[in-house]
């Protein structure tokens, strides 16, 4: 929405809308296939939802330039991360599951949750490699925590937030929802049959050209 001309805020707010779509075509197609944990499940709603609205009445105030430049960097830099870590989340050692680390966790989900709220697209990124170096989850696992928790839940709350605070082009949310819908559960059918590598891969071709269009302006 930004490379077809909307300013920060006002596509802010309006993908927040049409994202949750993402989140329900993901867990329609994850359903009968769900790995999700309970205890992973409340520790993204309660960490995160909170540093969404944060994250929303945080970015309002900051210039848009300065938000997209701030996005492509983040972006870009976990494609980069993900391409020298040849192993990354190819398969599944759950660590760090103790209450203390959960807490740990959580406290970087939280954060993870102000960048969902204010920069949008590079938080579920974030969450996906997050979830993967702490908790050990694998690629596939990992994505279906962000598609799902991230892309329902957290982007509903967002929207909420930035609703009342900034404009939504609502004449654009038809074909963003449709898109949304459609791609989150084409994606999701993608990522459970060809697997970990597969994922890795449009991972980080996705960051990296999408960071390369957001710094260059």
């Amino acid at each position: 929405m930004i490379f077809l001309g909307l300013s920060f805020s006002v596509a802010l707010a309006t993908h927040k809308v049409a994202s949750v779509a993402l989140g329900l075509g993901a867990a329609i197609r994850y359903w009968r296939s769900s790995r999700l944990e309970r205890e992973f499940v409340l520790l993204l709603l309660f960490a995160g939802l909170p540093g969404v609205v944060l994250g929303g009445l945080l970015i309002l105030h900051v210039p848009d330039r300065a938000a997209e430049i701030s996005l492509g960097l983040l972006t870009g830099s976990l494609g980069i991360y993900s391409i020298f870590k040849p192993q990354l989340g190819q398969q599944y050692q759950p660590k760090n599951r103790q209450r203390k680390q959960f807490l740990q966790g959580g406290t970087v989900l939280f954060l993870l949750g102000v960048i969902n709220g204010s920069l949008t697209s590079g938080s579920g990124l974030f969450v996906t490699i997050w979830l993967i170096l702490w908790f050990g989850m694998d690629y596939q696992r990992a994505v279906a925590y962000t598609l799902i928790m991230v892309g329902l839940f957290w982007n509903g709350t967002g929207a909420i937030t930035l609703g009342m605070l900034a404009e939504i082009r609502w004449d654009w949310l038809p074909a963003l929802l449709a898109g949304s819908l459609l791609g989150g559960y084409l994606g999701s059918h993608l990522a459970i049959k060809h697997g970990n590598r597969w994922i890795k891969r449009a991972f980080e071709v996705i960051t990296l050209l999408i960071a390369i269009k957001l710094i260059a302006g």
